[in-house]
C-alpha cells in the first residue's frame, strides 16, 4: 500500500529524502537530534534546511521544535497537556531525573556556556541531599537508569569500569527542556509532593519517546 505523504514531501529533492526520513524517525523515537559529528552531523544540517517542513509534520502530534541557540541540537518536545507521546519513568528514575535537572540548573547558574559534567558519586551525593529518607538506587540499578537517559538523549554517560562512582555523566540541555519547570521553586514544590507521596510511579514529559520504543 503506498503512503499517504505529507503535501511538502513533493518538494523535497530526491537525494534528500532519505535522509530526512531518518530524522523523523529519530525526532520520533528519542524526541532529539544531535548534530556534533559525523552521519549525525549530516543529518542535523539537513534538518535545518527544512526546519518549517518538519515542524509541520510533528504539528498534528502536539510536537514543538526547538532548536538549540549555543549546540547543534534540535528537540521535539510535547506540548504539556496535549501531547501523549510522554515518557513514563519509574520511582527511581523520576528521582535521578529530577536530582539531575537541578545539578544542571545550579551549574548553569555559575558556568552559562559551559559543558555540565558531573560524576556518579556527585549523583549520589544530592539524591541523599535532596531525598534524605529514600533509598536511593544501588549501582547496578543506577547505571541503568543512567543507559535509559543516554538512549533518550537527556545524558551523556561514560562508564568507569575499576570505580563506578567516578563514572562521568554529562547533562544535556534536552533534560531540562524536557521538564516543564520554568523556575527551581516548580521543582521544589515537584520534589516536595514526590517525597510525601512517592512509592507509584510518576509520569514526566520526556518528548516523543516511551511508546515510540519496540
Amino acid at each position: 500500500m503506498t503512503p499517504q505523504w505529507p503535501s511538502f514531501w513533493a518538494n523535497i529533492p530526491e537525494d534528500d529524502r532519505p535522509a530526512l526520513r531518518e530524522i523523523l524517525a529519530d525526532l520520533l523515537t528519542t524526541g532529539v537530534l544531535l548534530g556534533e559529528s559525523g552521519r549525525e552531523r549530516e543529518l542535523f544540517l539537513t534538518a535545518r534546511k527544512y526546519e518549517p517542513q518538519i515542524s509541520e509534520y510533528l504539528a498534528p502530534l502536539n510536537l514543538n521544535l526547538f532548536p538549540d541557540p549555543d549546540r547543534p541540537l534540535l528537540q521535539a518536545r510535547p506540548i504539556p497537556g496535549e501531547c501523549s507521546l510522554t515518557a513514563r519513568f519509574t520511582k527511581d528514575e523520576t528521582l535521578v531525573v529530577l536530582t539531575l535537572w537541578r545539578l544542571y540548573d545550579d551549574a548553569r547558574m555559575e558556568r552559562p556556556a559551559a559543558t555540565i559534567i558531573f560524576s556518579a558519586n556527585d549523583l549520589y551525593s544530592r539524591l541523599r541531599l535532596y531525598f534524605e529518607h529514600i533509598e536511593p538506587p544501588t549501582n547496578t540499578h543506577l547505571e541503568r537508569i543512567l543507559a535509559k537517559l543516554r538512549s533518550k538523549r537527556l545524558i551523556r554517560f561514560q562508564k568507569d569500569e575499576e570505580h563506578f562512582g567516578e563514572s562521568r555523566i554529562e547533562i544535556l540541555p534536552t533534560l531540562v527542556r524536557a521538564i516543564p519547570f520554568e523556575r527551581v521553586e516548580e521543582w521544589t514544590q515537584t520534589v516536595n509532593a514526590f517525597k510525601q507521596g512517592a512509592g507509584g510511579e510518576e509520569e514526566t514529559d520526556g518528548g516523543a519517546e516511551e511508546n515510540k520504543s519496540p
